[in-house]
């Protein structure tokens, strides 16, 4: 046997050994229901969380437009196929993996807090809400059945997360921050969620309400702990190094760790508060902030804070300068020179270097 062939079998050998490793218990029943049954369950527990069928608090925000509700609602008077909506059994209720916006817009619909608006195709529909159609309309809409997959009360926690961010990496249902908050939800997230309710922070980092429904604070926190503790093992892909970041937190996160964090993320934005007029914003009336302003700032700062924990500075009018525009600007590249460059030119400024 040659020793190309040798080196091909062990390494089929390994790879199966791995495949069985990973493999997780998606034990699962395909099942449909009507729409009116479903919707129905979903609306029984929403004010006593204890409906058959329920959204878990990592999808909890409600992100559709009216005009892609109202798009979806004329898919389901059509008859168009629907994707499958995934649950999992979780103590003999359904959770919701996947298909929350599906659901929520139903229910808004049939509850008449939806209108439906910009429809190309059943234009007759402009500006009705449920209880304009039909009662037969009404009834054959509440019949239509929706397809499910039913995960098994077999499948672990682990395995529904994995799904969740599996189905939703890479398309516009959810951005990066969502899906980490499914699938690295615990202690640690709840940490970062907690430092984003900061009083200090919301004033210093103004984010738009629709940013903010995206888990965009969120990002912005993860970012200042990330590139401030880690910043020398970047490699020039965000995604990849945060989700790194977290799943390496998570296993050793505890309240020694957390009182840590805390104080330098206070420190942090004490700082900026004394000395930067406008906060991380680039204005005073600011609505937004960007991502690139605020990673240099807040971790420049850190940066300069853990050379000299006292520093003082007369002023910071080059914040206004070109060459701090210049690493800064909305394009500005995330790999690794331009991240440290930024970050860099706030620290050595702040030192007087």
């Amino acid at each position: 046997m040659s020793k190309e062939i040798e080196i091909t079998e062990r390494m089929q050998n390994e790879a199966e050994k791995q495949i069985l490793e990973k493999i997780k218990n998606y034990d699962y029943d395909t099942v449909e229901y009507p729409i009116g049954v479903i919707i129905q369950q979903y609306h029984d527990g929403i004010d006593n969380e204890d409906g058959e069928i329920y959204i878990p608090d990592y999808q909890r925000e409600f992100v559709w437009a009216d005009k892609r509700q109202s798009k979806f609602i004329e898919s389901v008077i059509l008859g168009i196929p629907i994707p499958y909506i995934f649950f999992a059994d979780v103590e003999g209720r359904y959770e919701i993996v996947d298909g929350s916006q599906r659901i929520r817009t139903l229910h808004a619909f049939l509850h008449n807090k939806l209108k439906l608006e910009n429809l190309d195709k059943l234009t007759n529909l402009n500006n009705f809400y449920f209880k304009d159609l039909s009662i037969v309309r009404q009834r054959r809409i509440k019949k239509k059945s929706l397809k499910m997959i039913a995960l098994s009360e077999k499948t672990d926690p682990e395995a529904r997360f994995d799904l969740f961010e599996r189905i939703n990496t890479g398309s516009d249902e959810l951005k990066s921050i969502e899906v980490r908050k499914g699938v690295h939800s615990g202690k640690f997230y709840d940490f970062i969620t907690k430092c984003t309710e900061n009083k200090l922070f919301k004033e210093l980092c103004p984010i738009s309400d629709k940013r903010t429904l995206r888990a965009e604070p969120q990002e912005m926190v993860l970012r200042f702990f990330a590139y401030s503790e880690d910043r020398d093992n970047y490699k020039g892909h965000v995604a990849t190094f945060i989700d790194e970041y977290i799943k390496d937190k998570k296993q050793i996160f505890n309240s020694s760790i957390e009182t840590t964090m805390e104080s330098n993320f206070h420190l942090m934005l004490d700082f900026v508060k004394q000395n930067f007029e406008n906060g991380f914003a680039k204005t005073k009336n600011a609505k937004s902030t960007p991502r690139v302003r605020f990673e240099a700032i807040s971790v420049g700062v850190d940066l300069a804070l853990h050379e000299i924990p006292d520093l003082s500075i007369l002023n910071t009018d080059w914040i206004d300068s070109d060459e701090f525009k210049t690493h800064t600007r909305s394009d500005a590249s995330n790999n690794r020179l331009k991240l440290m460059g930024r970050t860099d030119f706030v620290k050595n400024k702040l030192l007087g270097l």
